[in-house]
């Protein structure tokens, strides 16, 4: 298993935070079966005010540079993932091209 910390942000709009969470109380059962079929075994997404965090699990192998695009051949998935990034922005810690900004893990409790 592999794990993963990302961030995001959300622009700058209160009722586009809304939406979000909106969305995601009601995901889509076809974004949801594409995600697993991916390869991804564990998926939260945590908000405080604008800002996203994302922390995922995913099989050994799993590459998000490579991975992640795939996703996008599913034309359902496609459409969400478009909508989605309608009402986000990248972090301002973001390198350039980047959407979701990997963080870096500084602390396993597991590990310990």
């Amino acid at each position: 298993m592999q794990s993963y910390g990302m961030t995001l942000m959300l622009k700058d709009d209160e009722e586009i935070v809304e939406r979000y969470r909106e969305y995601h109380r009601k995901a889509w059962p076809e974004v949801v079966s594409r995600l697993r079929e991916n390869g991804i075994t564990q998926m939260r997404i945590y908000l405080l005010s604008r800002r996203m965090f994302m922390y995922m699990e995913a099989v050994d192998g799993f590459s998000p540079e490579r991975d992640f695009p795939k996703l996008a051949q599913d034309p359902r998935y496609r459409e969400w993932d478009q909508l989605m990034r309608g009402l986000q922005q990248p972090a301002p810690e973001a390198r350039a091209g980047e959407w979701w900004a990997p963080m870096e893990e500084v602390f396993d409790l597991s590990r310990q």
